[in-house]
């Protein structure tokens, strides 16, 4: 599958993060990057591992998930094309949390331990920016706490694609979301042939369209207030 249709540096001048940044700095930041290509079904990550890096998503769909005591797979969010995630734990300073699996064959880029400080230490817009992250990642984890507590999983359905559009977290989306039902599956904790019916009722709803190759969003705020 054919996936390289931006570059690397094109993926990096066009983050949220890198628009503040002095042209020297993303000279040190461009050098500094490399890409990793991930085919479906591999780990971007495993849990436990050292941290040496940030991630993004160049192109592509992976899963932030782990393991409960019962051994129940529990997916955490997803992450599209366009995100970037795993500073919490660098700044931390601790082994990963979490796995993180390739839905789909994807591209990352990792910015190395050192040069994530270095901008930490050196860039006040930086750090600004860190700071939204962090705190539209604990607004998205508050909801999926709620979602997998009280919520039946047509709604889930419906909030896992309403996640997928925050501007700051995963910039660039467009409405047609080149997603499949089976990795709807995957992200809201239901069986490819129940997220497919709860697509469908979404459809019926008129919140959504099923096209081919994805899913169109027609009301967003609908998908993020059904059944409120």
């Amino acid at each position: 599958m054919n996936i390289a249709t931006q570059t690397l540096t094109e993926h990096l001048r066009q983050t949220i993060w890198a628009q503040s940044l002095s042209a020297a700095e993303m000279v040190k930041v461009e050098a500094a990057c490399h890409e990793q290509f991930v085919p479906k079904g591999g780990f971007v990550c495993h849990k436990g591992e050292p941290l040496e890096s940030w991630i993004g998503i160049i192109e592509g769909l992976v899963k932030i998930n782990n393991f409960s005591a019962g051994g129940k797979s529990v997916t955490f969010a997803g992450v599209p094309t366009g995100g970037w995630f795993g500073e919490g734990s660098l700044l931390k300073d601790q082994a990963r949390k979490y796995d993180v699996m390739a839905l789909r064959d994807t591209r990352v880029a990792r910015m190395p331990r050192e040069t994530f400080e270095w901008l930490l230490e050196t860039s006040l817009p930086f750090n600004r920016f860190l700071l939204m992250q962090l705190n539209e990642r604990l607004g998205q984890f508050i909801g999926l706490v709620e979602n997998d507590r009280t919520l039946d999983i047509d709604t889930r359905v419906a909030r896992c694609l309403a996640a997928m559009f925050n501007s700051h977290l995963y910039p660039g989306l467009e409405k047609m979301v080149h997603i499949s039902q089976e990795e709807i599956g995957y992200l809201s904790g239901a069986s490819r042939q129940r997220a497919n019916q709860s697509l469908q009722l979404l459809e019926k709803e008129g919140l959504l369209r099923l096209d081919y190759g994805g899913i169109r969003v027609l009301d967003l705020e609908g998908l993020r207030h059904f059944r409120a």
